[in-house]
């Protein structure tokens, strides 16, 4: 029996599964919510989540209620639904994969927020006879999760045997990809925001355009990274769907040309209002409508796969103290959190919580709002724009316009639309996550609802976050936010903002310190603003979870705001603010988060009037260190004339831009998995300059799914350890005796799928002796200091050309000394590092290889093995990305699985 082998470069590659775990059934039921009395009005839920999450059938652990089977089902790119043999713990891009189709998601393994995997999810409720459509992270959304959903991948919007569409046509007329590994996922960003755009009621556009504006296009992808192309282009071929567009602000591109001096819309690829594209199938929704007159809400729904859904509080209890291992489930609604702490062991049951009406329901009440913690952030922040748009007080709804404006810059749209809020809570609650939503929520005041078995409590959010780490038998039920009013109606005594530092203004960056402040203030008989009340929070500067500065608001309520009083408070704020050990860049962090204050405290005092750069109290806008909000529209063109370097500059379609924006380009990882494919992931040294005495690996789920462990001692006589090679040497492929720095690698799990293996190297425990080693060499002083050089050839080494002593004694200007200290470069190519090994007739291998230097793969490959150089075929057909760290770094993946092949 022949094996292929696929590996990738520390789990940090998209990895084609083998799958064949059993049948997955799965079954809907109606979901039903009751109004409190007390409360003014519910908001329902857009989708009956007990249609649209996934559901399955046998029997649950000592369950009482009926089981109803059925078959999992959802409908991709206009084609039939259908089941699949697919297990719990897989997501989307497991579909097309195991069919063996051709619509693609690119896939970059273990990040979970780059966008390059984004898909469409539409959704119907059968109670308004509504399609909602959102964009989704498919690397995050399980399968169970889109039953009787319809799933859009950009093939299904445009292909080489049906036609492209518009918007691939548009990203490639405006040259708006070069690896193409980032733009199935910019496309239908795009296009998710067009049809949403396109179902509002705004006024009709032009023929050709879109009821998008030119500002929500600058955002419609400002979560999809980009590495290559950079993100102008991207940004022309989306705003030329706008319905407010000057076309002739657009950059270069291959419709028109650049003297002419009235671009027509009818010259671009042709637009449909609407997308053109039927989202959800009629066959689809009346499957549903069928379901609902015949389920009841008894059922409860499991899996031999471990998928539970329960539709209550009582029936999640039943589950949690049945016969199921706590220590073993996952409790989930978006599973988004998997994309920031990676999960260190296998699950075997998953508990979808959604489907439980109290934690959906949104119930107004005049005191606040309060908002089902299994709510997504994305329809929070439309929940509170609802509510800004229903008080009739400015100020009024002062609190909640700011929060919404300010959750519009957490995560991306991608994982708003599938996040949920409590989810985020509980993050911050348990782990140190630098969570936005927790600082603006304590800011304001909220309060939770808390479930455990026989009774709930509601306490402060503050407490919650304090407690100690949740377990499975308490539920966060709900969030309230309060309704906070100005005490008076004709000063403005409610005062509230919001800030955050981050890497980039708008989504996908971790804040480096986040702020909220909410204060009632008035004026004394001085003129002077007296604080009657401050709520004060901070988190993310290198704190366990976001906490109120209770000293400062303690100092300041009671008393006028001049510039004494500030500075105080100011530095016991900086008393306050105390990052822990080990915080990257804790200087900053402090600084910015007295800014803030500062930034708050200052158009309150009227003995500070130079303010410098603040935002003025009662702005539209959440405060940022670049307000996304106030920032005009980036422009640029540069003119070149002439024909003297033709056709250098002119706009020449790059080749094969379509079928890299419908998914057809096949890179290595898209590339079916032949029969009896294993996967692997690597062991690395966490220490450096260390003996590597054993490898063993901790009792886990994890660890029983290692097929085999690959390390030096595998590599086939007459083989040598070489992982690379350059100029001054070659580098082992194995730490071996010893580990020489921290993240080389001592070995391959082997097993049958990649996520086996990742979990499976992450149970390794390996013991290392130091005895008779000096300090590791980590800097270049200490290099020089041992005498530790490269052997240069001697064709390379340096030779002096003319008198440098009298070129420096006549120099008009000579620096005695200078030190230049460079910091190591982060390649950031969006494909990462993978290969599959494929064995051929006559004892012969096949590597598919996203490398840059295919032909000195195929060198130290052949030298590993200690086989003929005419033996290893490398092939590369696309990269996507590299920059020169598929150069030489990518041997070592094509290496080792070409080694694990061989054992």
């Amino acid at each position: 029996m022949q094996l292929a082998l696929r590996l990738v470069e520390a789990g940090r590659s998209g990895s084609r599964r083998r799958l064949n775990e059993e049948s997955m059934y799965a079954t809907g039921a109606r979901e039903t919510r009751q109004c409190p009395t007390s409360s003014r009005r519910l908001l329902p839920d857009p989708i009956v989540a007990a249609l649209v999450r996934g559901l399955c059938s046998s029997p649950a652990p000592q369950s009482r209620h009926r089981q109803i089977a059925g078959v999992l089902k959802w409908y991709m790119n206009k084609r039939t639904s259908f089941s699949c043999h697919l297990g719990a713990i897989h997501s989307i891009p497991s579909i097309p994969k195991h069919h063996g189709d051709a619509e693609q998601t690119k896939t970059i393994h273990r990040n979970r927020g780059c966008g390059a995997c984004v898909v469409l999810v539409a959704k119907y409720n059968p109670a308004n006879d509504e399609v909602t459509e959102f964009s989704a992270s498919s690397c995050l959304t399980l399968l169970y999760s889109i039953n009787f959903c319809s799933v859009i991948t950009t093939e299904g919007l445009g292909n080489t045997q049906n036609g492209f569409h518009a918007v691939q046509k548009r990203m490639s007329g405006f040259h708006a990809s070069q690896c193409g590994f980032c733009t199935p996922g910019m496309c239908m960003s795009i296009f998710t925001s067009l049809i949403n755009a396109d179902k509002s009621k705004r006024p009709e556009p032009p023929n050709g355009f879109s009821k998008l504006t030119i500002s929500e296009a600058e955002k419609a992808f400002s979560g999809n990274l980009c590495r290559c192309t950079g993100y102008r282009p991207i940004v022309d071929a989306c705003k030329s769907f706008a319905s407010d567009v000057d076309l002739e602000d657009l950059g270069l591109n291959i419709f028109w040309k650049r003297s002419d001096k009235n671009p027509d819309v009818s010259k671009l690829p042709r637009y449909t209002l609407g997308g053109g594209i039927c989202t959800f199938p009629d066959f689809l929704k009346s499957e549903i409508k069928l379901l609902l007159n015949r389920l009841s809400d008894a059922c409860i729904t499991t899996s031999r796969e471990g998928w539970y859904l329960p539709r209550s509080i009582k029936q999640y209890y039943e589950l949690i103290y049945s016969s199921l291992h706590i220590e073993s489930v996952k409790v989930v609604v978006g599973n988004t959190s998997a994309g920031v702490y990676k999960e260190q062991d296998l699950y075997t049951q998953y508990i979808d919580i959604s489907g439980i009406p109290e934690l959906s329901n949104v119930v107004m009440r005049e005191a606040g709002i309060e908002i089902g913690a299994a709510t997504t952030i994305s329809r929070t922040i439309d929940i509170l724009q609802q509510e800004c748009q229903l008080i009739s007080s400015l100020k009024g709804s002062l609190v909640f316009r700011k929060l919404a404006e300010h959750m519009s810059k957490v995560a991306t749209p991608f994982v708003r639309n599938i996040a949920s809020i409590g989810g985020n809570l509980i993050l911050a609650q348990k782990y140190p996550f630098p969570s936005d939503i927790a600082t603006i929520l304590l800011g304001a005041g909220a309060t939770v609802c808390l479930q455990s078995v026989s009774e709930q409590r509601h306490i402060s959010l503050e407490e919650f976050l304090e407690q100690p780490p949740l377990d499975p038998t308490t539920l966060l039920l709900s969030i309230f936010i309060p309704q906070w009013m100005s005490d008076s109606q004709t000063e403005p005594s409610l005062v509230f903002e919001t800030y955050r530092a981050a890497p980039r203004p708008l989504g996908n960056a971790i804040s480096y310190v986040n702020c909220a402040f909410l204060g009632h203030v008035s004026l004394d008989e001085s003129s002077y603003t007296r604080v009657l009340s401050m709520h004060l929070a901070f988190g993310a500067y290198g704190t366990e979870h976001a906490i109120r500065a209770r000293k400062v608001e303690t100092f300041l309520t009671g008393k006028s705001l001049t510039a004494s009083i500030v500075l105080s408070a100011i530095q016991l704020l900086r008393e306050t603010i105390v990052p822990v050990e080990g915080t990257s860049h804790p200087e900053y962090r402090v600084s910015a988060a007295v800014g803030f204050l500062f930034s708050f405290l200052a158009p309150l005092s009227k003995d500070i009037t130079d303010h410098g750069k603040i935002l003025p109290i009662g702005s539209a806008c959440s405060a940022d260190m670049d307000d996304a909000c106030n920032l005009p529209l980036s422009s640029c063109r540069e003119m070149i004339s002439g024909d003297q370097y033709r056709p250098i500059g002119e706009p020449i379609k790059k080749y094969a831009v379509e079928i890299q924006a419908s998914g057809e380009a096949v890179y290595v990882d898209d590339i079916p998995a032949p029969k009896n494919c294993l996967f692997g992931e690597f062991i690395y040294s966490s220490r450096p300059l260390a003996h590597v005495k054993s490898i063993k690996f901790k009792s886990s789920l994890a660890s029983k799914k290692i097929i085999a462990v690959v390390s030096a001692k595998d590599i086939p006589s007459g083989g040598q350890n070489i992982g690379s090679t350059f100029l001054y040497g070659d580098e082992p492929l194995f730490g071996d005796p010893i580990a020489e720095y921290a993240g080389q690698a001592l070995g391959v799990v082997i097993a049958e799928t990649q996520r086996y293996a990742d979990m499976a190297a992450k149970q390794a425990v390996i013991d290392y002796d130091t005895s008779d080693l000096g300090p590791p060499i980590v800097t270049v002083e200490q290099a020089v200091e041992n005498n530790s050089y490269f052997k240069v050839p001697l064709n390379l080494y340096p030779k002096e050309v003319g008198d440098v002593a009298k070129g420096m004694a006549e120099a008009d200007h000579i620096i005695p000394s200078a030190e230049v200290k460079l910091a190591s470069e982060y390649y950031f190519y969006m494909e990462t590092q993978t290969a599959l090994a494929i064995p051929d007739e006559d004892n012969t291998l096949i590597v598919y290889s996203s490398s840059q230097y295919p032909e000195l793969a195929q060198s130290v490959i052949a030298r590993c093995l200690g086989i003929p150089f005419s033996n290893v075929r490398v092939i590369t057909r696309r990269v996507g990305g590299g920059f020169g760290g598929k150069a030489f770094r990518s041997f070592q993946v094509s290496i080792y699985k070409a080694t694990s092949f061989v054992y």
